[in-house]
């Protein structure tokens, strides 16, 4: 999809009537396209060139890129430095916010200034305890929890005011989301709880891991039945999903990780295979393909910890993104800055206002 207003790198897209944003995230779900998001594991490291590497492998692919924020409780390059790398050479990208490491004041300046250095969409999350990673001694904050947070961004935005009712010149004009976990208990009021986040200025939705599509299935109708999948201010899904790399690491997860629910079924059939791993890519590719006829869904967040060489080729085969080539630096000038290139960390334009 190639946008008639399309800026240089570094620039952002016009706000258009209706839009919320200057994020091609949002032009592309508004427009009713089938949306591809995805995220990078944020490096150990200061290396301004190690995460334009890991971005570069989903060139082409992808509408936008989540920047984890602390994911697992453990310290990583913090999601507004990878966002502002990223949005400097002109990816799209989500920056995931948790409320574990912050107060309000420290999550209202954040949202300034990852907006000031473009980034348009804004993840709300509650975000992990801290005993779940490395560092289980840090004192937890939960100043705030994903409702209130979002609740005080959209504020921030359509009110042009701090959460204590201080005015703000200009405002962040971020495209809000939230996350969900429709396949585990208590099941029967996820839908419910959605619509509080919708209510709340939540326009974008990125789902837990998906193994289980009937559940699915029963969660968009309950959600269709809320009325969140119609109007302008509709709620656009993306379903998350991923490759598996065999049974042994899906028995590991469900064992392990708290929010992920992985049928038998699924385990069975990765059992029952030659090649555990190349199985795992082609379950991911049947659920995104399954997933994309499910009513109301608008998308699909891949997730592919340690497999990210995989998304391509994911696409590729199920053929989501219908022709259309997702914008990444190089698509529409071979001239403009590759972000594989050793010399893009030293060569970096500099940040441009619209």
């Amino acid at each position: 999809m190639k946008f008639d207003d399309e800026p240089v790198p570094g620039y952002s897209l016009p706000v258009l009537p209706g839009h919320v944003s200057p994020g091609r995230l949002e032009r592309v779900l508004r427009a009713g396209r089938f949306a591809v998001t995805t995220e990078i594991d944020p490096p150990d490291s200061a290396d301004p060139a190690e995460v334009l590497r890991r971005a570069a492998i989903f060139d082409g692919y992808v509408d936008a890129i989540n920047a984890t924020d602390g994911s697992g409780a453990n310290c990583h390059m913090s999601s507004v430095g990878v966002c502002s790398l990223l949005t400097r050479v002109g990816y799209a990208t989500i920056l995931q916010m948790s409320c574990r490491d912050r107060n309000r004041i420290a999550m209202q300046g954040e949202i300034l200034g990852a907006a000031a250095m473009g980034a348009c969409n804004l993840l709300c999350l509650t975000g992990d305890g801290v005993q779940a990673g490395d560092h289980p001694h840090a004192r937890p904050v939960f100043d705030l929890d994903s409702l209130s947070l979002l609740e005080m961004a959209r504020r921030m935005r359509d009110e042009s005011c701090f959460e204590s009712g201080r005015p703000i010149d200009s405002p962040p004009r971020v495209f809000l989301g939230a996350a969900a976990n429709p396949f585990v208990p208590p099941r029967a009021w996820r839908a419910q709880r959605l619509a509080k986040k919708a209510a709340a200025g939540a326009r974008f939705i990125q789902t837990q891991y998906c193994f289980d599509t009937a559940t699915l299935r029963d969660f968009m109708a309950e959600v269709a039945d809320y009325g969140l999948l119609e109007g302008p201010d509709r709620l656009h899904v993306l379903v998350g999903m991923g490759p598996l790399a065999s049974a042994r690491s899906a028995r590991w997860i469900r064992d392990n990780v708290p929010g992920i629910h992985i049928p038998d079924a699924v385990i069975r059939r990765l059992e029952g295979a030659s090649d555990q791993r190349e199985e795992g890519a082609r379950l991911c590719r049947d659920i995104l393909q399954e997933v994309r006829e499910i009513e109301g869904v608008s998308g699909a967040h891949i997730m592919a910890y340690r497999q990210e060489a995989t998304v391509a080729r994911i696409i590729e085969e199920t053929g989501v993104l219908e022709g259309r080539v997702p914008w990444y630096p190089g698509r529409d000038d071979p001239a403009e800055l590759n972000p594989e290139a050793p010399e893009a960390a030293g060569d970096l334009p500099a940040a441009a206002s619209s």
